[in-house]
């Protein structure tokens, strides 16, 4: 099994991650502001304190694993580039410890010019967030543009609206208006980012998962 760096998962999403990780029979080490604020525990769990905008902290979550999971993101009261930041410290430290593999979540509104087919819900829901939210969606395209500038083996993986609600393990996984809807439930979001640990299908391309 994988010794997998998780950030991010103190959240809705991470929290899931880490879960099912564990479950999986997973060694994590995930940074968290608060060890208070991870759910999770036991012997495969290691919970490093900080922040990652600190590099050091960061590096410290890096070294000894193998794979990098994160689902870090903009929420109220975030610095306005803090995935762009926080994607660059993380691979900075992954190239120094010779890590390759990354799966970083970020939402339908990333676009993918090459892949995507949206339709006109689609293009509607896309001018609104950049009417909305234009902070979130610049973070997000520089994240990518700091992965696609990394020289890593990435795979950003894009969920529509999410819900919580309990696994199913029946989802899609396709291109925003290509085989897509506009929900998918965070569980299911957990379960597929954790196969792209070891699944090279989707490398340098941005997979949309739904239902």
């Amino acid at each position: 099994m994988a010794t997998l760096a998780v950030f991010g998962g103190s959240g809705r999403t991470g929290r899931h991650v880490i879960e099912q990780a564990l479950e999986g029979g997973h060694v994590v080490r995930v940074l968290a502001r608060s060890a208070n604020s991870i759910r999770s525990s036991g012997a495969g769990l290691t919970i490093v304190e900080g922040d990652v905008l600190d590099p050091a902290a960061v590096d410290r979550v890096i070294a000894g694993s193998d794979t990098v999971i994160s689902t870090i993101g903009q929420v109220k009261g975030s610095p306005a580039t803090l995935q762009t930041d926080g994607i660059r410290n993380i691979t900075e430290a992954m190239a120094r410890h010779g890590i390759r593999r990354i799966v970083s979540l970020s939402g339908g509104g990333l676009p993918d010019p090459a892949n995507d087919r949206p339709k006109a819900a689609d293009r509607i829901i896309r001018i609104l967030l950049r009417l909305l939210s234009p902070r979130v969606l610049a973070d997000a395209e520089g994240h990518l543009r700091v992965l696609r500038d990394s020289g890593l083996d990435w795979t950003v993986v894009r969920g529509p609206r999410l819900q919580d609600k309990p696994r199913t393990g029946t989802y899609r996984v396709g291109w925003v208006g290509v085989e897509s809807s506009t929900t998918l439930g965070r569980e299911d979001l957990a379960e597929f980012l954790l196969r792209q640990a070891d699944d090279r299908s989707f490398v340098h391309q941005l997979p949309m998962v739904s239902y």
